[in-house]
């Protein structure tokens, strides 16, 4: 399941530039906005409170909120696969007042499920904000050690382990239908509503590993979880001694970007308004060390390269959907 999501040293250098005079001069943004928000400005964050997505956005608030003089509220919309955040929107008036923080997961939705909304025509996209990086991950006294103990015991007892993702149809569960499909090996998978709460259930004894996102990365900095395997093109410099499945011989990769979007029909200037100060907020250093203490990354995109994402991404994943047996050809 791999995403072309990874910018090149030359355009990173481009970016970086641009956005070193933002986040050095924040109120550079609001001298040079044509649209200044009267009142608070809420964002929908499709998971529940206390996950990286959740601490993520009320830091990237708390300094939005600075740059362009008004509070910006987070307010959790959990369920449907982390596409009721943005399904929110489908009510509200595009004036900028209204955000959803929209995953990966509301352009593989409508594939499979039928919903009364379309995940290009009726969103603003406004800036590509991290992704997150996939792990396979069980605690510190689990007796597999390694992804082959693990696979064995999907193999000897089928069905009979759990693991926990982020919700049916989620990267975390597609990754783990394609980890199945190559090694013959079978799970339960229970679905969660964020991070925290499969965190939480995977400390309890509630599941047996997790499948999914870097909300594990504390819980395996201080020592009460360990990694079996990354579910990434490469080893990641962090944990320079945990393989990658395609190590292992197994071609599976998840990756899972999200980003900022808006109802449909925002304005131009709301839309320039909101990526400068979202995407400067997103590269300050308190929130790059943020999302590296849960192996994450700034994600950045203009509103004209998210738009392209997500175009690119809604035709070429409904395959994998397919293979799956979430969709129908």
């Amino acid at each position: 399941m791999t995403d072309p999501t990874t910018f090149s040293p030359r355009r990173r250098a481009v970016v970086a530039a641009g956005l070193g005079s933002l986040i050095a001069a924040p109120g550079l943004v609001r001298a040079q906005a044509a649209w200044k928000p009267e009142r608070p400005i809420t964002v929908y964050n499709p998971f529940a409170v206390g996950g990286i997505t959740d601490l993520h956005m009320r830091l990237v608030g708390e300094k939005v909120g600075k740059m362009l003089g008004q509070q910006v509220l987070i307010d959790a919309k959990p369920g449907a696969a982390g596409t009721l955040a943005p399904a929110t929107l489908m009510t509200a008036k595009p004036d900028g007042y209204q955000l959803a923080v929209y995953t990966i997961n509301s352009l593989r939705y409508p594939h499979y499920q039928q919903v009364n909304w379309h995940p290009l025509n009726d969103f603003t996209f406004i800036t590509g904000l991290s992704s997150y990086t996939f792990a396979l991950v069980v605690r510190a006294d689990s007796p597999w050690k390694t992804v082959q103990d693990l696979l064995a015991a999907g193999k000897a007892s089928p069905e009979k382990h759990t693991f926990g993702t982020s919700g049916i149809g989620g990267s975390g569960h597609l990754m783990m239908i394609e980890i199945e499909q190559k090694t013959g090996a079978r799970f339960t998978h229970v679905p969660y509503k964020g991070g925290a709460e499969w965190m939480q259930a995977l400390m309890a004894g509630q599941i047996d590993f997790i499948a999914d996102a870097s909300q594990w990365g504390p819980f395996v900095d201080d020592g009460r979880a360990r990694i079996l395997a990354m579910v990434t093109e490469a080893r990641l410099p962090k944990y320079p001694n945990v393989p990658t499945l395609r190590e292992l011989g197994i071609d599976a990769v998840g990756q899972s970007p999200y980003g900022l979007v808006g109802p449909k029909g925002l304005p131009p200037n709301i839309v320039q308004t909101l990526y400068e100060a979202f995407n400067a907020a997103n590269n300050d250093p308190a929130t790059v060390e943020l999302l590296a203490r849960y192996v994450q990354v700034p994600w950045n995109r203009n509103p004209t390269e998210y738009r392209a994402f997500a175009e690119s991404y809604f035709v070429s994943v409904k395959p994998l959907l397919v293979k799956a047996g979430l969709a129908k050809g």
